[in-house]
C-alpha cells in the first residue's frame, strides 16, 4: 500500500515546555488515523506543522508527490466579506459552484449567498468542512471535526468518511467516531508515541494492557529504588568516583520512579450538598423568537437524583431552554417552580471568564479552598485539580499559559468546586481531550446530585444520562426514558413499527361480511418461492450475525495488517447493511405465514 506521510524524529517546544520529542509514524494510502493526547500535549500543533501552519524545532516530514492534502482547522475563519459560496467553492466555474451547492446542502447550509461573518461556530465549521472535501484531497487532516456538529450532522460526516477512499489523520473526542471511522488510534503520552490497530474500543483494551506492564516495571523499579537508596546513604564520598556508572544508574531510575508517580490520579467521590425531594417543574413554558417556535406549553416535572441528557439539531433551543431553567432569560408564557434547596452549578459554552494573570491554583481557590467528601473527609483544592490532571507543577502556571482544552478544563473545575447539587451542563465535551472526560464521566457517575446535559457527544451521553429530552425543533420535544443509543435504537425501529400498524389498520377497515371475505381470501399461505425464501433468511441472518462477531473479534485483535483491518472493516459495513435488509423482508414473511396460519 502507498506510503502518503512519513514523519521522523519531529520535535517541538514553545520556550522551555517541551510538547513532544522525536516522534516517528507515517500514514498510508486508505489509512485512517486517530490522535488521541491530554490537552496541552499539542495535538493541534502537530496538525499544524503537517499543514506547514507551523515550523518544528527538528525533524523530517515527506509527502508522497503531488499528494492533495486538505486541513480542517479547530476553529476556522473565512475572509469575513465573502458569502458561503465563494468561501467554499474553489473557483468561479459552474462545475465548481455546483459541486460546492450540492456539498453545502448536505451539510444543511442553503443560504448561499450569507456573509460568513453572519455564520454561527457551527455553521462556520460546516462551511468549512464543505471547502475542504469538495477540494477532493488524498488525504485529510481533521482537527476536532465534530465540534458544534449535531448528532446527526456527526453521524452523517461519520458515514461520509467510512464509504470514501481518503486517509485520514484527524484529532476529535468522538469516541464513538474515533470507533467506527479509525483504522488505527496513535497516542501521545509522556511525550512518546504509541501506536494501536484498530478503533476506540481496541485502543482501551491495548492502553490498559501498556499502563499494566509499565505499572509492573513501575513496582520493580520502585523496590529497585529503594535498596539503591539505601546503598547511596551508605556510600563513603570518597569510593563514589569508583561508582559512578551505578551513581548515574540511580538517578535515572529517580526519575523514572517520579515521574511514574506522578500519573497517579486521586480517586474522587463528592458528596453534593443537600438537596430536597422538590427539584423543578415546568409549568406551561412558552418561548419563540419572532416566528420561530423554541417551548410551547411544555410541562415537566423532574425528579429528585435524574441524570437528563438533552439533545436535537444546532438551533432547535436547547440552550435556550437551560438559561430559562436558570433565570437568564424570560420564558413568553409560565413558570419554572425551582425547589428551596437546590443549588445550581451551570457550566456554559460561553463562560470562560478568567484573570490571565492569576494562577491556576489561585482561580479555584478564590471560590473554595476545600471540597467536602463526606463524613468528615475533604479535599484540597490542589488535590481536587490534581484528579482533574493538573499537576502540582502546573498549578502555578499562569491562565495566560494554558492551551484552550486547558482552560476548558479549569472552567470546569472552577464550576464543580463549588459543590453544587445540580449540574447544568451545555456542551461540556468540546475542546476538553478523551482522558479529561473519562475523568468527568468517572465524577458524574459517582455524583450525589441532579444533572442535566446539553451535548452532541453521543458516547458521554450514553455513559451519563439514563433519560433524554429530544429537541425537534417547531416546539416538538420528546420524552425519551434511556440514552441516546437506545433512542436511536428505538427511531430506527420506527419505519417498521409504522408500516406494520398501517398494514393492521388496513386490514382493520372491513364494515361489511363480503369485505370482510374478500380481505380473509387474500390472506393467502405463503407461495412455494416464499416458503423457500423465509427458510433462507433463517439460515443467512445467524450466518451473518456469526460473521459479524467473528469479524469483530478478529477487528479488536490488533493482529491485523492495515490493508486487512481496511477490508474487514468494509465487510462489517456490509453486513449489517444485508442484515437490516434481510431481517424486514423476514419479519414481512413471518407475519404473513403467522396470519396464513390463523384462517
Amino acid at each position: 500500500m502507498a506510503s502518503y506521510l512519513q514523519v521522523d524524529g519531529l520535535t517541538k517546544s514553545f520556550g522551555d515546555r517541551l510538547l513532544f520529542k522525536d516522534l516517528s509514524f507515517g500514514i498510508d494510502q486508505r489509512q485512517r488515523v486517530g490522535l488521541i493526547a491530554g490537552n496541552g500535549v499539542g495535538k493541534t500543533t502537530l496538525l499544524n506543522i503537517l499543514a506547514e501552519k507551523e515550523d518544528c524545532d527538528a525533524g523530517d516530514i515527506v509527502y508522497r508527490r503531488d499528494l492533495q492534502v486538505g486541513y480542517l482547522e479547530q476553529n476556522p475563519h473565512f475572509p469575513s466579506e465573502l458569502t458561503v459560496l465563494q468561501a467554499v467553492a474553489r473557483s468561479n466555474n459552474d462545475a465548481d459552484l455546483l459541486k460546492a451547492k450540492q456539498m453545502l446542502s448536505l451539510l444543511k447550509i442553503n443560504h448561499f449567498e450569507q456573509k460568513t461573518e453572519e455564520l454561527s461556530g457551527g455553521q462556520l465549521k460546516r462551511a468549512a468542512l464543505a471547502h475542504v472535501l469538495i477540494t477532493e484531497p488524498d488525504l485529510l487532516l481533521l482537527d476536532e471535526p465534530t465540534n458544534h456538529l449535531d448528532m446527526e450532522m456527526t453521524e452523517w460526516l461519520e458515514d461520509y468518511l467510512i464509504r470514501s477512499n481518503l486517509s485520514l489523520l484527524m484529532v476529535t473526542h468522538d469516541r464513538y467516531f474515533l470507533d467506527r471511522v479509525c483504522t488505527e488510534i496513535i497516542e501521545i503520552d509522556n511525550q512518546q508515541l504509541y501506536s494501536y490497530k484498530g478503533g476506540y474500543n481496541n485502543y482501551l483494551e491495548k492502553r490498559q494492557e501498556r499502563i499494566d506492564d509499565q505499572n509492573k516495571d513501575l513496582a520493580r523499579a520502585n523496590n529497585l529504588f529503594r535498596k539503591e537508596l539505601d546503598w547511596m546513604r551508605r556510600q563513603p564520598q570518597a569510593r563514589a568516583t569508583k561508582a559512578k556508572a551505578r551513581i548515574d544508574t540511580f538517578h535515572d531510575l529517580e526519575k523514572k520512579v517520579q515521574q511514574g508517580r506522578s500519573t497517579q490520579n486521586i480517586r474522587l467521590d463528592v458528596k453534593a450538598s443537600y438537596i430536597g425531594n422538590k427539584i423543578f417543574e415546568a409549568k406551561h413554558i412558552s418561548k419563540k423568537f419572532g416566528p420561530i417556535k423554541i417551548v410551547e406549553d411544555f410541562n415537566y416535572v423532574f425528579s429528585r437524583y435524574e441524570k437528563l441528557g438533552i439533545v436535537g439539531a444546532n438551533g432547535t433551543g436547547k440552550s435556550t431552554f437551560i438559561k430559562m431553567l436558570l433565570g437568564k432569560i424570560d420564558s413568553d408564557q409560565g413558570k419554572f417552580d425551582i425547589g428551596e434547596t437546590v443549588r445550581f452549578g451551570y457550566y456554559s459554552q460561553d463562560g470562560l471568564q478568567f484573570d490571565e494573570n492569576k494562577t491556576v491554583i489561585d482561580v479555584v481557590q478564590d471560590i473554595a479552598e476545600v471540597i467536602d467528601l463526606g463524613d468528615g473527609r475533604k479535599l484540597t483544592a490542589s488535590q481536587f485539580l490534581q484528579y482533574f490532571l493538573f499537576t502540582p507543577e502546573k498549578q502555578y502556571n499562569f491562565v495566560h499559559k494554558l492551551s484552550g482544552g486547558e482552560k476548558r478544563r479549569l472552567y470546569l473545575c472552577s464550576v464543580l468546586i463549588g459543590n453544587p447539587n445540580f449540574l447544568v451542563l451545555d456542551e461540556p465535551t468540546n475542546d476538553l481531550d478523551i482522558i479529561t472526560l473519562n475523568v468527568l464521566e468517572e465524577y458524574l457517575s459517582a455524583f450525589k446530585g441532579c444533572v442535566i446535559v446539553v451535548s452532541h457527544d453521543r458516547y458521554f451521553m450514553d455513559k451519563v444520562v439514563d433519560h433524554l429530552l429530544v429537541f425537534k425543533g417547531e416546539a416538538e420535544i420528546k420524552d425519551f426514558p434511556g440514552n441516546y443509543t437506545q433512542y436511536r435504537s428505538a427511531v430506527n425501529k420506527e419505519p417498521a413499527l409504522k408500516s406494520k400498524e398501517s398494514s393492521g389498520a388496513n386490514k382493520k377497515q372491513s364494515p361489511t361480511l363480503d369485505s370482510r371475505t374478500s380481505a380473509e381470501n387474500k390472506k393467502q399461505k405463503l407461495s412455494f418461492n416464499e416458503k423457500r425464501e423465509l427458510e433462507v433468511l433463517e439460515k443467512e441472518i445467524p450466518a451473518l450475525e456469526v460473521e459479524q462477531t467473528q469479524l469483530e473479534t478478529q477487528l479488536s485483535s490488533g493482529t491485523l495488517l492495515t490493508n486487512e483491518l481496511l477490508a474487514k472493516s468494509q465487510r462489517i459495513s456490509q453486513i449489517i447493511d444485508e442484515l437490516d435488509a434481510k431481517m424486514i423482508r423476514w419479519m414481512e414473511l413471518s407475519e404473513k405465514n403467522q396470519q396464513a396460519t390463523k384462517l
